[in-house]
């Protein structure tokens, strides 16, 4: 299972990335708290280990804005988090070859299932637009079994019942209010990633301790 860690703006947060080691870490810009400008993400690009992929987080940016950061290798994958529809998606590809993120507003089963064949490569499944630190209703994806005791690497083998995620034709990653304390129960639904933001910081940036603790939570489970 991957894990990215979006919301990077500062040169210490690619310093944390390069120990932990996340499959991806995200540079927003759009208008946020954490937004970069193109050059500062190149800029922090130039720092980011090699085995780690850059992806950019966009809100209805003209296709042009995200084909010069392919172009010029800021990125690696487009989050799109805005009213994109499969049309603009198949814009898109026309101009970059980069694998497409679409973020996914979760109010129902309907609201996933809708998007599966958007021409989106993933799907993030998040609460909102995103960005909030809390997290949709995860009995949208499944019911999970009870009992089980506390979280921990002994709930590997449960699963929940009816998940979704197993049916749907595009891997998803799963955003949204994951933290140190809910991560493993996001995993059960086994995603193809986990998207962390808020959850990997403390006082609104970026937090070693605990960009290294989630990353380890993920690959200790081995899934």
């Amino acid at each position: 299972m991957k894990i990215k860690i979006c919301g990077l703006f500062r040169e210490e947060d690619i310093g944390f990335a390069n120990e932990a080691m996340p499959d991806y870490v995200g540079f927003v810009f759009a208008e946020s708290r954490r937004q970069v400008s193109p050059v500062k993400a190149a800029k922090l690009r130039e720092g980011l280990s090699a085995g780690i992929l850059p992806v950019g987080v966009f809100v209805n940016t003209p296709i042009s804005g995200i084909a010069a950061l392919c172009r010029d290798g800021v990125i690696a994958l487009v989050q799109l988090h805005g009213a994109e529809d499969p049309p603009y998606i198949a814009a898109l590809r026309e101009r970059c070859a980069t694998p497409v993120i679409k973020a996914v507003s979760v109010w129902s089963r309907d609201a996933i299932t809708a998007w599966d064949r958007s021409g989106a490569d993933f799907l993030l499944l998040d609460n909102g637009p995103g960005g909030t630190g809390t997290r949709f209703n995860w009995d949208l994806m499944g019911t999970l079994e009870t009992g089980g005791g506390a979280d921990g690497p002994e709930r590997a083998d449960r699963r929940p019942i009816g998940n979704i995620l197993e049916n749907l034709k595009t891997p998803c990653f799963l955003a949204g209010g994951i933290d140190r304390y809910t991560i493993e129960t996001a995993l059960l639904f086994r995603p193809y990633g986990i998207d962390v933001s808020s959850g990997a910081e403390t006082g609104g940036v970026k937090d070693r301790e605990k960009m290294t603790e989630l990353v380890w939570r993920v690959r200790r489970m081995g899934v």
